[in-house]
């Protein structure tokens, strides 16, 4: 309720409060300013994204930077964003694997070359999870759940996704 609330006023109003809640000590309070600022859209908040969010212990914390990190990239920050975010491949479970892996597949096609080299990394489940993102790049209609057990499977047999 508080985000529809916050939403419906000026981003004038909003988005300070907001970017001053994205540092609270509090995972909640970050989490949930985050969410609302990736809804109200305002890429002045832009500078609020740091790398600190992004890759935040709190795995909720680290979704909602995700989310609002697309939606408020500039354009010729993108590279940058790419470059962090593929630093959480791996990370977690199924759950966190889809929310990086949308947020990367929303960010398009410049998410390739990254992928690639990750499909390289001596760890297999940040192998598994790039593969599994390609997939969900190539065919945004595969399930994310197909896609991560077809990339262990990848994985498991020594590939590395590409031509197989």
């Amino acid at each position: 309720m508080l985000t529809w609330a916050l939403t419906r006023h000026p981003a004038s109003m909003t988005v300070p409060a907001l970017v001053e809640e994205v540092r609270s000590e509090h995972a909640q309070a970050r989490s949930q300013a985050l969410h609302t600022l990736s809804k109200i859209g305002d890429r002045r908040a832009w500078p609020a994204i740091t790398r600190a969010l992004l890759c935040d212990s709190d795995d909720e914390v680290a979704r909602s930077a995700w989310r609002t990190a697309v939606v408020l990239v500039p354009d010729d920050e993108v590279p940058e964003l790419v470059a962090v975010l593929s630093t959480q491949l791996g990370r977690g479970g199924r759950e966190m694997w889809l929310s990086l892996s949308r947020a990367l597949v929303a960010l398009g096609e410049v998410i390739e070359p990254t992928l690639r080299a990750a499909m390289t990394d001596p760890d297999p489940r940040v192998r598994a999870h790039a593969i599994a993102t390609e997939k969900l790049l190539r065919d945004p209609d595969a399930g994310m759940a197909y896609a991560i057990e077809e990339a262990k499977r990848v994985v498991a047999l020594g590939g590395t996704g590409e031509g197989e």
